[in-house]
């Protein structure tokens, strides 16, 4: 059996008005079999979804856990929390026979068990909570039994493994063992009682002074003085004929258990790191115990805790492996996150939870593999963010950060991209459309992300045909601008991107650094950024000359102002654009586009004095402003 489903009426931040409505609830979230990862920036819900199933269900270290005032939705006074189980074998569905109900007709029918939690407060006062389970909307109380089966393994965010693994009374390592099969039922008959028994026996014997015979005398006697001398206060304060028994602790196996510390061989004074995935490994010893006829369910907050990236990354893998348990867990690691399956992720954000699989989402079948494939780190951040914009290089991802510091600074927009928390995801193709679907629905609700695309326009201009003698049958399969109508074309690549939170902006132009060749005031820059590049570039020569280690001054302005000065005389805008282009873009192999955005941004940040520096009449970057005014939500 596992946890299909949980749905949520006002309880913490799943509610609307408050009014309670049972056709109507605020979270309506599916399940996997296997693993579920809960992600999404902070303050999303994670928690409160794990809560809820842990609040209801209870969990296997006997925590007392109750309802709080918190736990209500603003002024609401009632909550309710309803979890479905499916699959439930014919050993697991004989615990529930009163509770079950039934899916499906004749022989395709299947026992499923409905299970609800409601809390009511009266002036803020908790008066009732309880857990029934059955078809009808309140169902009828579980017995004590029948909720055995259904606790939960928790493990609470920032978790302090160390002591739930050494020695103390009700240790979890205690209960754990106590439930496996080495120990169950067998608490009066286990081999470690007699060899605990034989322990205290030879423990009493060296008190007095005696060896494993019971006859012979031992040399060391200090035992059996401290012996005596307590027997001789005991027996003046007592009774003559009593004396002391010292023994390590009756042996009871759970007495025992609790002794017991688990540790790494070999290994001396390991961090928390190790001890969390020592921890963690007795849990799923746990899970995955013998002969239960339970839910096997882990709930873990926070993975990640106390792990090093490459430690997340082998146990989210090897937590994949394991179908015959279900886990749900919550992450802030894109780490983990590039690793999971996207039919094993849920997002959390805007109040909702949205599951990634594929009956959920408009990703195709095909999808999946190839974004599981290129999900790497970087582009994995995406599940953390309030806002998106997707790019197709590093280019535009090193300077559409520049300009929205430059727009922020200058009080173009209210939010930065850090304030508003957007990421900037470069796909490094044009594969927008599959990495865009991860947020569109195929139901309702959607995903209330806004999501821009940015996007070259890619046609050339006339004079890339007539620098390469292109003749005019050629011109429209090398994609020059005269050869297309312009709206006409924007609109068609718009209309195979845009839809719900999604937005296309498209330049008006060849590609990014052709717009801002373009622009009347940020060429000057991208020219100077060019320059500079070339500097940097002579003094290392590509010949193992180390001067630049020793850092490249910025060339001065006048040296600068002189070289634009000659690079434009003559020309008009476009053949301005166009030279640049050609000139340092397309054929100077030397000049790693990245590099140039680089220094565009530093300069950008620096040379950039007033708005009207960035917003000119007809400004070819205009869509870069746009899309990052989608984005942060200023528009």
């Amino acid at each position: 059996m596992y946890l299909q489903n949980i749905k949520l009426w006002n309880f913490r931040k799943f509610g609307t008005d408050g009014n309670f409505n049972i056709n109507t609830p605020n979270l309506n979230l599916d399940f996997t079999k296997g693993l579920n990862v809960l992600i999404g920036e902070n303050d999303s819900g994670k928690t409160a979804v794990i809560d809820a199933i842990k609040l209801s269900l209870k969990t296997h270290a006997s925590e007392w856990i109750k309802p709080e005032r918190d736990d209500f939705f603003e002024a609401s006074e009632k909550f309710r929390i309803e979890l479905l189980f499916k699959d439930l074998s014919l050993e697991e569905a004989k615990n529930f026979t009163e509770w079950l109900s039934w899916e499906g007709e004749g022989d395709n029918s299947e026992p499923i068990l409905l299970v609800y939690f409601e809390s009511t407060k009266i002036n803020e006062k908790i008066v009732t909570y309880d857990l029934k389970a059955g078809l009808p909307e309140d169902g009828y109380s579980l017995n004590s039994d029948a909720k055995e089966f259904l606790k939960a393994t928790y493990l609470k965010p920032l978790r302090d493994a160390k002591s739930e693994l050494i020695p103390k009374k009700a240790s979890r390592l205690s209960q754990i063992f106590e439930k496996h099969e080495a120990f169950k039922d067998k608490d009066r008959d286990h081999l470690l009682i007699d060899i605990f028994k034989d322990f205290n026996k030879s423990i009493a014997l060296y008190f007095k002074g005696l060896g494993s015979d019971e006859t012979t005398q031992l040399n060391d006697l200090k035992g059996k003085e401290l012996k005596d001398e307590i027997d001789k206060y005991l027996k003046s304060f007592y009774d003559n004929t009593k004396e002391t028994d010292i023994k390590v602790t009756e042996a009871k196996l759970r007495n025992i258990l609790e002794k017991l510390e688990l540790l790494v061989k070999d290994e001396i004074n390991v961090g928390l790191g190790t001890l969390n995935r020592l921890f963690m490994s007795s849990e799923l010893v746990h899970l995955n115990k013998r002969n239960w006829d339970g839910i096997r369910l882990g709930l873990v907050e926070e993975l990640e805790a106390h792990l090093h990236p490459q430690a997340q990354m082998q146990i989210i893998e090897s937590l994949q492996q394991h179908t015959d348990i279900q886990l749900i867990l919550t992450t802030h690691s894109p780490n983990l996150a590039s690793k999971v399956k996207l039919e094993n992720l849920i997002i959390c954000t805007k109040n909702y939870a949205f599951p990634l699989g594929e009956k959920y989402t408009k990703l195709k079948k095909s999808d999946y593999p190839f974004l599981e494939r290129f999900l790497d780190v970087t582009k994995s951040n995406l599940f953390f963010a309030k806002g998106l914009i997707f790019v197709e290089g590093i280019s535009e991802e090193i300077i559409i950060p520049a300009l929205a510091d430059k727009l922020f600074e200058l009080n173009e927009i209210e939010n930065s991209l850090t304030s508003a928390s957007v990421s900037v995801i470069p796909i490094g193709n044009t594969a927008f459309l599959r990495y865009s679907k991860i947020f569109l629905r195929s139901r309702e609700p959607q995903i209330d992300i806004p999501i821009s695309i940015v996007n070259d326009l890619d046609l050339r201009p006339i004079k890339y045909a007539e620098k390469y003698n292109i003749p005019q049958d050629k011109r429209r399969a090398n994609n020059i601008i005269t050869e297309y109508n312009v709206d006409d074309f924007k609109n068609q690549k718009k209309s195979n991107i845009e839809s719900q939170s999604i937005k296309a902006f498209i330049s008006n132009f060849w590609t990014l650094e052709y717009c801002i060749a373009l622009h009347p005031t940020l060429r000057k820059i991208l020219f100077k950024s060019i320059v500079q590049c070339i500097e940097e570039i002579r003094a290392d020569n590509y010949k193992g000359i180390k001067e630049s280690k020793k850092g490249i001054k910025p060339i001065s302005e006048l040296d600068y102002e002189t070289k634009w000065e000659s690079f434009v005389l003559n020309k008009n805008n476009e053949q301005i654009a166009f030279d640049i282009m050609y000139n340092f873009i397309i054929d100077e192999k030397k000049i790693s586009k990245s590099m140039i955005a680089m220094y565009f941004a530093q300069f950008l940040k620096t040379d950039i004095i007033s708005i009207e520096d960035i917003s000119v009449q007809n400004n070819p970057i205009q869509y870069l402003i746009d899309a990052i005014k989608y984005a942060t939500r200023n528009v």
